[in-house]
């Protein structure tokens, strides 16, 4: 099942403490959509770790999500330096949450990096596997390591892209590792539906975020669907019954392709 966007899912859904409690990771929360996503589940009572590579970012992040969501939440917002690519620092990040909180009821494998225009022949080794150990290895290396912390009930979210199924010439490194972020999330929510543990594939368009600058810098932006929509999507995705199992949210802009 594949829910597309038709209108802002933040009409629809009004903040009222639903995920108080609960304790989320979302790698890569420092800024862009991550940002949004942690923003969202701590309005909404949710304990939120957040990881980013560079510790003044992740803490200004930290700082600007407790002051945007107020005391009212009473929700935790931790940030923790990780790299998702070092096996090393993802168990250490997941040894805090353990240590912090005891369990993990969300995890949101949205850290990743995307890369200039390249053709095959352009493409040196460097830059393929960088591509692959951050968006297709780490989300691995973070699943692994959460999910003895997961019971029946918890939900794991992997922000794929919609490199997964739309074909972007130049930029092959890119789409090989997303497409197997997305292998590899059809294949563990089969694997984990017998315990409960919902695993849907978040697949935006293009998405209004800084990482055009490195892409295309004269993208239509205004085109673009906004991060806070995405991130109501997910909050969507968290909230739904135990009984559903969403296994795609894709979104699109109104506008169509770029």
């Amino acid at each position: 099942m594949a829910a597309k966007k038709t209108q802002s899912p933040s009409k629809k859904l009004k903040s009222g403490l639903r995920l108080r409690g609960q304790v989320a990771v979302v790698t890569g929360g420092s800024r862009g959509i991550g940002h949004a996503i942690a923003g969202a589940l701590a309005a909404e009572g949710c304990n939120v770790v957040i990881t980013g590579r560079r510790a003044a970012t992740l803490n200004q992040s930290a700082a600007q999500m407790a002051k945007s969501v107020g005391t009212r939440s009473q929700s935790q917002i931790v940030p923790f330096v990780c790299d998702v690519r070092d096996p090393e620092l993802v168990a250490d990040l997941f040894a805090e949450v353990k240590k912090l909180f005891g369990k993990l009821d969300i995890l949101v494998n949205n850290a990743g990096v995307s890369q200039a225009p390249a053709s095959v022949e352009e493409t040196s080794l460097d830059l393929w596997r960088d591509m692959v150990d951050t968006n297709l290895t780490g989300t691995f290396l973070c699943t692994r390591a959460g999910l003895p912390l997961m019971k029946g009930g918890a939900t794991i979210i992997n922000n794929i892209s919609a490199a997964a199924k739309q074909v972007f010439p130049k930029f092959a490194a890119y789409t090989a590792a997303k497409t197997g972020a997305f292998g590899f999330t059809l294949s563990l929510r089969e694997e984990l539906m017998p315990r409960g543990i919902r695993v849907t594939a978040l697949m935006p368009g293009a998405t209004d975020t800084d990482i055009w600058e490195q892409i295309m810098p004269n993208a239509p932006r205004e085109r673009m669907i906004d991060v806070g929509s995405v991130a109501q999507a997910v909050l969507y995705a968290v909230l739904l019954p135990p009984e559903a199992n969403l296994s795609e949210l894709l979104l699109t802009p109104t506008g169509g392709a770029l």
